[in-house]
């Protein structure tokens, strides 16, 4: 790779995305907190995923949400100081620890699942269909590309 070459980074597809995850993640703080909900963005991608499946490893679920285990420990944590989650040690295996819902946690679920229902497409709205599938048809080649080179 070239590295000596200055890169215009309003010009950089990467750069964009960037910007724009960076963005909705403010937005939907502040839609959270504009709603009385005390959540982060990164709360809400686990609670999200405990709903579809309750009760997964704490491991896996820093995998599936590309935290380190430090990281996933201290959201857990904060996240159990809120009542959203409940963390108990695995019946098979005591050395594993799996990350529940709490009924506290499964209320703010119902009450953050129909903001983001309408957070998504107002963001989207500006866009056809066409569009949005290929973007979404493009960032697929760029997300195989990094694979790729990361092998």
């Amino acid at each position: 790779m070239n590295s000596t070459k200055a890169i215009d980074l309003n010009a950089h597809a990467l750069s964009w995305i960037g910007k724009i995850h960076y963005d909705f993640g403010f937005l939907v703080q502040k839609a959270f907190t504009e709603n009385g909900l005390d959540l982060s963005k990164e709360q809400w991608s686990v609670l999200k995923r405990l709903r579809v499946n309750d009760g997964q490893p704490q491991n896996d679920l820093a995998f599936i949400t590309h935290r380190d285990k430090t990281s996933m420990t201290r959201l857990v944590n904060t996240m159990e100081s809120k009542d959203l989650v409940v963390r108990r040690s695995d019946e098979n295996d005591r050395r594993v620890n799996r990350i529940f819902l709490t009924d506290h946690g499964k209320e703010v679920i119902e009450k953050v699942t129909p903001i983001m229902y309408d957070l998504i497409p107002a963001v989207q709205e500006s866009l056809t269909h066409e569009e949005i599938e290929t973007l979404i048809a493009t960032l697929k080649k760029i997300k195989t590309k990094i694979a790729d080179i990361a092998e």
